[in-house]
């Protein structure tokens, strides 16, 4: 997953509120950062987004394949 891949997912899953989960939403699994920092820092996007996911209660079935423009398209 690139940074890309997982703005079009958060932005797909959450809408509106999207960009205040990423900024303010403190995530155990990555040290208590926030996805932005997370980033910010070099964590691995998809290591975010299944943080972030975690954190709130996405079903598995969305967690996976998001964010890509044409989601039958393998990735790295």
């Amino acid at each position: 997953m690139r940074v890309s891949e997982f703005g079009r997912a958060v932005d797909d899953e959450f809408g509106a509120r999207g960009d205040s989960l990423v900024a303010d939403l403190a995530l155990a699994p990555l040290e208590y950062r926030t996805a932005a920092e997370a980033l910010r820092d070099g964590v691995p996007p998809r290591e975010v987004w299944i943080a972030l996911c975690a954190a709130t209660d996405v079903p598995l079935s969305r967690r996976h394949g998001v964010g890509l423009l044409d989601a039958n398209k393998n990735t790295r």
